[in-house]
């Protein structure tokens, strides 16, 4: 796996570039493991714990994050200082090994490529790092959340922000905030879909007590009641059946169940404004790091002038082929 190697120390005082994509990944079968931890999927049966990004686990419509937990109160308690980095002008970030499309492509996070390439790199740009004064390093998924000192200034390989995460080390503001997405066969009635409109006539599933369950009843409204299932595995294997025209899962999950149903594909997502979202990804940093008053105060400014929705059309809409769904 790549592993990062120290470039020379320099700072850079320009902003942050920003990176076109270059070509559409391919998701390969069973290599996108995801890290969002209390998403929709129990379809691997697995915890948040394989090689630096997990299987998604499962949601129900009570376990997404706290919604106050996007900005605890002891976060940013020490003094914000830019300049307090493990490495003199120089700001590491870790991800995952591997790290996986759409979040990183081709395990390369410092081309910029992938949603989390982009978002950590357009951070650093914010906080006055750029070029050689950002290094990348690597850890597994559960290291990075255990108390203790860290080997990076800040890590992103899909954290979902936690109460029980805070516990031991610094969160910052959301990142990403998981919306819900559409999985069909090829030939669906649920492909070309622009509208929630569009959709009245889809046979839809979802698992029992899911915010994704929620979302079809209170959003989609279709006319035929989606189908129910104890969990995402029973939502798969009647996906795969043709027993119902597509299923609704956050998107993280979507993309992994994709990986794992032939012929599959994510034919839209809908708005993070029009509800049924799970979770919400944030940086980790050290417990009381000085640098998490400036994370934060990046991903505002990025928030605020619209580039960290653009990065994320980019790489979590164009690149995975999975157009927005209106609900007006």
């Amino acid at each position: 796996m790549r592993r990062s190697v120290n470039p020379s120390p320099t700072r850079s005082a320009h902003r942050p570039r920003r990176f076109g994509r270059r070509f559409v990944p391919a998701l390969a079968v069973g290599a996108l493991v995801l890290a969002a931890c209390g998403s929709d999927d129990d379809a691997a049966d697995t915890a948040d714990t394989t090689a630096g990004s997990a299987a998604p686990a499962d949601t129900t419509a009570d376990s997404a994050a706290p919604a106050d937990s996007a900005a605890p109160a002891d976060s940013t308690a020490a003094a914000a200082d830019c300049s307090a980095t493990l490495e003199p002008d120089t700001l590491t970030i870790a991800t995952g090994d591997p790290a996986f499309s759409p979040w990183v492509i081709d395990d390369a996070p410092e081309t910029g490529e992938g949603f989390e390439a982009a978002v950590a790199l357009a951070v650093a740009g914010e906080m006055g790092y750029e070029g050689d004064a950002v290094v990348w390093t690597r850890t597994t998924f559960d290291e990075a959340i255990q108390p203790g000192p860290k080997t990076f200034d800040m890590n992103l390989q899909q954290y979902s922000i936690t109460a029980e995460r805070q516990e031991n080390v610094d969160m910052s503001l959301p990142y990403y905030t998981s919306n819900q997405a559409m999985v069909a066969l090829d030939g669906s009635p649920a492909e070309g879909a622009t509208t929630v409109a569009d959709l009245v006539d889809v046979k839809f599933g979802a698992q029992t007590g899911t915010t994704s369950l929620g979302f079809i009843n209170d959003v989609i409204k279709p006319t035929t009641e989606p189908f129910v299932y104890d969990d995402n595995t029973g939502a798969k294997a009647a996906l795969e059946a043709n027993q119902i025209d597509a299923a609704v899962f956050d998107l993280p999950t979507a993309l992994f169940v994709t990986t794992e149903i032939e012929g599959s594909s994510v034919v839209g997502q809908f708005p993070a404004s029009a509800g049924g979202t799970t979770d919400e990804f944030g940086f980790v940093l050290d417990k009381g790091s000085a640098l998490t008053g400036c994370v934060n105060d990046a991903i505002t400014t990025l928030t605020d002038s619209g580039e960290l929705d653009a990065i994320q059309q980019e790489w979590l809409s164009d690149t995975t082929g999975a157009p927005v769904i209106s609900v007006d």
